[in-house]
């Protein structure tokens, strides 16, 4: 039989992985299957299997935070009480909404009904300022639409229209176990599609959010209050802070600005109706395994998901939703070693001292802007592993063995919601941790120009002592150069070496640096995928940070003595490797700021010259492109 496996030359992707996908099978519960999944299937088997150590003798627990993790597990697995209970421990929590009568009752109560997590029109939290990251500062958005992305509610999107479907018979099967009656069971919802339908005219699509410095609109406590109408938003703020904010950013000026188009006194039955069917859905996977496995379908049905995760499982994921922290500082301390630990940040050193040489070589900045870049770079804070000790917001944590698991979870939101509120008056806490250790990712976070390597990403494929010093530069080191590359993407090239909004740009270079962005737009719109189309503008970013992880890699690969660069880029196109289901796959595509997976293994490639000396890459080649037409920016 021919073998039908493509050539590197033609497809790397595909050469790579083709023979693996043939036999992958993706898990039921699971939206897909593959390269960063497997690995995060591999740290959850662990985990489960300490935590069940740890529930059967509790002086194993390693931590009092990890302890708690285990009770509330514990209490997630008691189906006996959770079946026994039903729906009630969702209407007694919905006795408090249902008691605010009126758009009157609702102004007083707002910020109590903040402080208790129920559905506002309206969205505020506390992060650092763009401009000033030693201070925080209240933030104001709008409400999330029940679909994923605006782009879903037009006119001609039919796949929107199947699922608003499902998720109408979805809530009409939940709603019917309340204690409504079946003509308010029916206003409910009808009401709150309308009020879904209405907030997605007014906020902003994923596409819109990717440029995330548009996000950054200061305005005066009292110049928010005026676009409220009615609804007394100072009031509302000086309830809900420990201080009356004097300024307020708002992430989407637009919905500020329409604001009464949405909600006033008229409108107020349909929010409460839609506030009501949210908070009852949202509670579904903390009642009984009837409503557990009634509740998910439309988040299944979203991705394609045959089945709902083992009760077990979920158990684990929830305990771990909230106890994140702790859990991954275990997982690291277990399962990281020091001599890995070591070698990583080593490396991480030498491709910022790549990336360091290659902007200061750069043929289109000028000294000015190549100098505030290293500048940058030699500012930038690394958190390798796991952090050394716990978030202070895990000592408010608690977890009552004797409540049910709602009361719990209710319980431990607002003790997470109220410290964050508390940021309010508190300087930036510049060793916060985007990720925990136990996590498949890495991250940049440009408010902190810091970069973020959990223990859980430092394993094979990415990295390995076992792998060549090629291999591991192909994958980690490829990823690491990455979350550097963020630092001068679309959106962090707007940001200085301490995080702040600040333009430290030559004119002309800035002005050239948009003419490349806008051709790494080009290079992905439109691309095909078994799923649809790529929107350049929505993955720009993330594409950038490719563009850059890849150079910079690869520039360090051939600096080593034995460099393979053959091993390098099969090692870049393997760590890529997934397989996913097709509603999942759409999804990604309406709003996941990163390119399809085969796209980001087969695309940067191209754009770099040792490509084609590698692998003798030739036109007429499908992993060909022309040299004018290949992207460089970093």
């Amino acid at each position: 039989m021919a073998d039908t496996t493509p050539r590197v030359q033609d497809d790397l992707y595909e050469a790579v992985n083709g023979e693996w996908a043939k036999t992958a099978e993706i898990p039921a519960d699971k939206p897909s299957t593959g390269g960063f999944q497997d690995l995060a299937d591999e740290v959850e088997k662990k985990l489960l299997a300490d935590f069940d150590t740890v529930a059967a003798d509790s002086s194993k627990a390693p931590d009092a935070f990890f302890a708690q993790a285990v009770t509330l597990y514990q209490i997630a697995k008691d189906y006996d009480k959770r079946d026994a209970e039903g729906i009630q421990p969702a209407l007694d929590r919905l006795a408090e909404l249902q008691a605010v009568t009126d758009f009157a009752s609702f102004n007083d109560k707002a910020a109590q009904l903040e402080a208790d997590l129920f559905p506002l029109p309206f969205n505020t939290g506390v992060d650092p300022d763009m401009k000033n990251t030693k201070i925080n500062r209240v933030e104001l958005v709008g409400p999330g639409t029940i679909l994923p992305d605006t782009t879903y509610y037009a006119a001609d999107n039919e796949q929107g229209k199947k699922l608003l479907a499902v998720w109408r018979d979805m809530a009409e099967k939940v709603i019917a176990l309340t204690d409504l009656d079946e003509a308010e069971q029916k206003a409910t919802i009808e009401d709150a599609l309308a009020f879904d339908a209405a907030i997605a005219t007014h906020v902003k699509s994923s596409e819109e959010w990717a440029d995330y410095p548009k996000g950054y609109n200061p305005q005066s406590l009292e110049e928010v209050d005026a676009q409220f109408g009615d609804f007394d938003f100072a009031g509302y703020a000086k309830a809900a802070f420990p201080v009356v904010p004097d300024t307020i950013i708002v992430g989407d000026p637009r919905f500020l600005k329409e604001f009464t188009q949405l909600f006033d006194a008229a409108h107020f039955t349909q929010y409460k109706h839609w506030a009501y069917i949210n908070e009852l859905l949202s509670l579904t996977g903390y009642l009984s395994e009837d409503l557990r496995q009634l509740g998910g379908t439309f988040g299944r049905t979203l991705s394609g998901l045959p089945e709902a995760p083992s009760q077990v499982k979920a158990a684990y994921r929830l305990a771990n939703r909230f106890y994140s922290e702790p859990i991954g500082i275990y997982y690291g301390r277990t399962y990281f070693g020091e001599a890995a630990k070591a070698d990583v940040t080593k490396l991480v050193k030498e491709m910022i001292a790549t990336y360091k040489r290659r902007l200061s070589n750069s043929s289109w900045l000028s000294q000015s802007t190549k100098e505030k870049a290293v500048v940058k770079l030699d500012t930038m804070v690394l958190k390798m592993g796991y952090p050394d000790k716990a978030n202070e917001v895990y000592d408010r944590l608690h977890v009552d063995a004797d409540a049910n698991l709602l009361t719990n979870v209710i319980a431990l939101s607002q003790a997470r919601h109220a410290f964050n509120v508390e940021q309010l008056t508190k300087p930036v806490d510049r060793n916060t941790w985007n990720m925990p250790g136990h996590l498949v990712n890495a991250s940049y976070d440009p408010s902190r120009n810091d970069i973020t390597f959990p223990a859980a990403i430092l394993q094979a494929p990415f990295y390995s002592l076992e792998q060549s010093a090629s291999q591991n530069l192909g994958g980690i080191g490829a990823v690491i150069a990455h979350e550097i590359s963020h630092g001068f993407d679309n959106n962090g090239a707007q940001f200085d070496e301490f995080g702040n909004m600040v333009n430290w740009w030559q004119p002309a270079d800035y002005d050239h640096f948009k003419e490349l962005t806008q051709q790494m737009i080009d290079e992905f719109e439109g691309q095909e995928t078994e799923a649809g189309k790529v929107n350049g503008k929505l993955v720009v970013s993330e594409n950038i940070a490719d563009a850059g992880g890849l150079a910079a890699a690869l520039e360090t690969a051939q600096n080593l003595p034995d460099t393979d660069l053959h091993a390098f880029f099969l090692n870049w196109g393997e760590i890529w490797r997934q397989k996913a289901r097709i509603p999942y796959q759409q999804l990604l595509l309406s709003v996941d700021v990163h390119a399809p997976a085969k796209l980001r293994a087969n695309i940067q490639p191209r754009n770099l010259d040792e490509w084609y000396t590698t692998f003798d890459v030739k036109p007429g080649d499908g992993m060909y492109i022309a040299p004018e037409k290949r992207v460089h920016i970093w």
